[in-house]
């Protein structure tokens, strides 16, 4: 992986917040006092308490929020818990004291043969989270990991190494997940998936959702419990964010997804708020306040997620993107596109394309970003260059009528950026290239052309879009626009509404992406079929029926 040293952007922003938001109004804030120390100045591990909890005096299992691995390196693997015997309290129901918790790493079930062990600290400061990072690991390896604390032990995950970097790896099997707003249904996909035989799963964005939950879940529908009142409000503070990925992590089905495979993460906007943009909300708020909980945001987001130390963010800066690898066989160049974007042009929404989008000074990525995603593509020795990221990167016309109205909250309102991702694919020569993406709740598969107006252009590579896990709730299998975009678009090759996720398995002379499809999720229980599966040959992008 490729890490550069990503220093904060709005210390400055953050003083500035400090010194303009009245006291009295500040302080009523609920959080943003302590939203503010994180973002300034993030205290370091134990700073904030030298008190040592004994584990044993632990009186209820603390590992409600069960556990996970990310970032699969060739001799690494990064291990996450929270400890969480109470997770519907603010502070998870332990004191502000240092916790011990051990942890195992062996290469069977029944830790019969433990290759690594170790006891890690659960700071109060970071949540009681814990990342342990173990290195020196043979690469190309599965395998099984547990942790304690006093007499209780956690669920046992399973992840895995990747190969070597220079080794000849013939075939990886990746999964694809996005949007899982609780409210909207059950996340029957992640049980699917939990029981798939996948390398590494991708998430690219939308892990939780800032709106309101009710008492019954929204469209769940309990009957069975009563979600606190905490929960029936937007997040904005450290506090509602840690709150809002504890409800989440407690869902069955989620837990059994992170504890079978590792997770690739990236965010995307309701991380933080809806269509956010650097460090422009949706709502009419001044970016120095925005800051305060974009801060809140990212913290939560790190302690929260499989994710290594280097990820960890100084105030509302966190550098998320970074780059991975499967042996000679795939590099993955895992983007961040809200972090770093020009502000959506038009207002947002779907709009007629204006001058505005073509504007060379207006970015998705933001420079630095991108500079490092065409240099990588220069030195890349891989066959496959996958990109995981969060919106539409082709283009997507929403009417039959010219000129068409696209979205401006996507890669077709950034097209001058766009334009200069794909010609620098282009002079690099990357002939394999494919694009991950999210957020749209729907399933596509398409054709990246050279100049999307013209279908007899070159196809550069192929975007596989994978639905949602809840978002959106059931869904349908032909949404009503299905034969308005299917004409308008013809390098649209498949157009699926309803939940589920898809995985795509790299070889050396294909890839297969099956799209894979739940009937509903408001109800649990549904049985999961393919929906549609394709190839795209190496050397031949372009998507065909399976």
């Amino acid at each position: 992986m490729t890490i550069t040293t990503h220093l904060p952007q709005h210390a400055p922003e953050l003083r500035a917040a400090a010194r303009h938001i009245g006291r009295r109004r500040f302080l009523s804030l609920t959080g943003a006092a302590a939203a503010l120390a994180f973002a300034v100045h993030l205290p370091a591990a134990g700073a904030a308490s030298a008190a040592r909890l004994d584990a044993r005096r632990i009186p209820d299992d603390p590992f409600t929020l069960g556990v996970a691995s990310g970032d699969p390196l060739p001799d690494s693997v990064l291990l996450w818990t929270r400890l969480a015997p109470a997770p519907f309290e603010p502070d998870g129901g332990l004191p502000a004291e240092r916790v011990g918790v051990d942890w195992e790493l062996a290469e069977d079930e029944r830790f019969s043969k433990i290759v690594r062990r170790g006891t890690a600290t659960a700071h109060p400061e970071f949540h009681h989270t814990v990342h342990v990072e173990v290195d020196e690991l043979d690469a190309d390896r599965v395998f099984y990991y547990r942790f304690r604390a006093g007499t209780w032990h956690s669920e046992t995950g399973r992840t895995r190494t990747a190969p070597a970097k220079g080794s000849p790896a013939s075939a990886l099997t990746l999964a694809a997940v996005s949007c899982q707003a609780y409210t909207d249904g059950y996340y029957t996909p992640y049980r699917h998936l939990a029981q798939d035989d996948v390398d590494v799963v991708f998430h690219l964005g939308d892990y939780l959702y800032e709106y309101a939950v009710n008492s019954v879940g929204g469209y769940r529908h309990y009957t069975d419990r009563t979600l606190p009142a905490l929960f029936n409000r937007e997040t904005t503070t450290l506090e509602d964010y840690r709150l809002r990925y504890a409800l989440y992590k407690t869902d069955p089905d989620l837990r059994a997804a992170h504890a079978a495979h590792p997770f690739v993460v990236t965010w995307d906007d309701h991380e933080t708020e809806n269509n956010y943009a650097d460090d422009t909300p949706e709502n009419d708020v001044p970016p120095e306040e925005f800051l305060l909980r974009r801060a809140s945001a990212y913290r939560a987001y790190w302690e929260n997620q499989p994710l290594r130390l280097r990820q960890q963010p100084a105030g509302p800066d966190m550098r998320l993107y970074r780059r991975l690898h499967w042996g000679r066989l795939a590099q993955f160049d895992v983007l961040d596109t809200r972090q770093y974007r020009s502000n959506q042009a038009y207002g947002d929404g779907a709009k007629v394309p204006g001058p505005e989008i073509d504007d060379p000074a207006r970015t998705m990525t933001g420079t630095a970003q991108e500079e490092w995603l065409l240099d990588g593509w220069l030195s890349s020795t891989a066959l496959w260059n996958v990109v995981p990221q969060q919106v539409i990167f082709s283009q997507r016309k929403f009417d039959l009528t010219s000129p068409s109205r696209v979205s401006m909250d996507a890669w077709d309102g950034y097209r001058a950026c766009r334009r200069r991702i794909l010609d620098g694919a282009k002079a690099a020569g990357v002939e394999n290239l494919m694009v991950l993406t999210g957020d749209v709740h729907v399933g596509y598969g398409f054709d990246i052309k050279d100049d999307f107006d013209d279908p007899d252009s070159a196809t550069l590579g192929t975007e596989i879009a994978t639905t949602s896990v809840a978002s959106g709730r059931d869904g349908i299998d032909k949404p009503a626009n299905w034969d308005t975009y299917m004409k308008a678009n013809p390098h649209l090759k498949f157009y699926n509404g309803r939940r589920g996720y898809v995985t795509v398995a790299l070889g050396r002379e294909l890839a297969r992406a099956d799209f894979k499809t739940v009937p509903y999720v408001t109800t649990p229980g549904a049985a999961l079929t393919t929906a549609g599966s394709f190839v795209t040959e190496a050397g031949a992008p372009g998507l065909k029926q399976a």
